[in-house]
């Protein structure tokens, strides 16, 4: 099962999973790229959500219930907003929760719990590199990214705990071609080149670091330094640099 499957990373996953002879559900709120995809794809099932409802939520819910061989998960769906937090829409904010938070914690917690007594499959929350840090106008897009993180850090303990071979991940790409950044309202053309990976570069890495069981995957070496900073720093220069970026940005649109 993935979702957001019907464009992105999410679509790439799609594609890479059913080359590889996975039978998919494909969940997305659009159903007419999800029919299309799926027709691309010679055959999948596919089912319209929006996982911020709790009906659509407790409906895919149901299925992965009712799919006791499932083999994966992929929680790909996700989106992001741009402004200060006092001035965003805050229902934007509580769907952004609702979505990267309780939606990955009900569809995990539905798949393991026919996954550990089977002793095989594996779970693949699709965070970002923003997660380990944080970001002027994106402040609940870190946090909500960040839970994940931790979220998937503790299932791992969890998992191996209990002996299982159930495997999850937190795969936390940077920029990607694909339209993420469009619907955000966010320019494109700011961001030089030489950062942005292919949709289909970040499930390679993925689904390699998945098979060797890796937890953390930080696909592009540009990205992986960047996580090896976020973490050497010191707070209070990480602080200071965040502060500054902030006001920089606050003077431009006033500008």
């Amino acid at each position: 099962m993935v979702t957001g499957a019907s464009s992105g990373i999410g679509a790439a996953f799609a594609r890479r999973l059913a080359h590889d002879g996975f039978q998919l559900i494909l969940v997305a709120r659009r159903h007419d790229l999800l029919q299309q995809l799926a027709g691309e794809l010679g055959g999948a099932e596919t089912l319209a959500a929006d996982l911020t409802l709790e009906e659509d939520l407790a409906r895919v819910e149901a299925r992965i219930a009712s799919a006791p061989e499932l083999e994966l998960l992929v929680n790909n769906a996700g989106f992001g907003t741009k402004g200060w937090l006092w001035e965003a829409p805050l229902d934007g904010q509580e769907r952004m929760h609702q979505l990267h938070v309780m939606a990955t914690l009900r569809l995990t917690r539905a798949a393991l719990a026919a996954m550990v007594p089977r002793a095989r499959g594996g779970v693949i929350n699709v965070s970002s590199v923003a997660a380990f840090g944080q970001s002027p106008g994106n402040v609940a897009y870190c946090a909500t990214k960040a839970w994940m993180n931790s979220f998937t850090e503790g299932l791992d303990l969890e998992l191996r705990g209990a002996g299982s071979p159930v495997r999850v991940q937190a795969l936390c790409p940077g920029f990607t071609v694909t339209a993420f950044h469009d619907t955000m309202g966010m320019n494109r053309q700011g961001i030089p080149a030489w950062l942005w990976m292919r949709a289909e570069d970040v499930v390679d890495a993925s689904l390699r670091g998945l098979e060797r069981g890796k937890l953390f995957v930080v696909p592009g070496a540009v990205y992986k330094l960047v996580v090896i900073l976020e973490k050497l720093a010191p707070r209070w220069l990480r602080s200071a640099a965040v502060v500054r970026a902030a006001r920089h940005a606050r003077r431009t649109e006033e500008a």
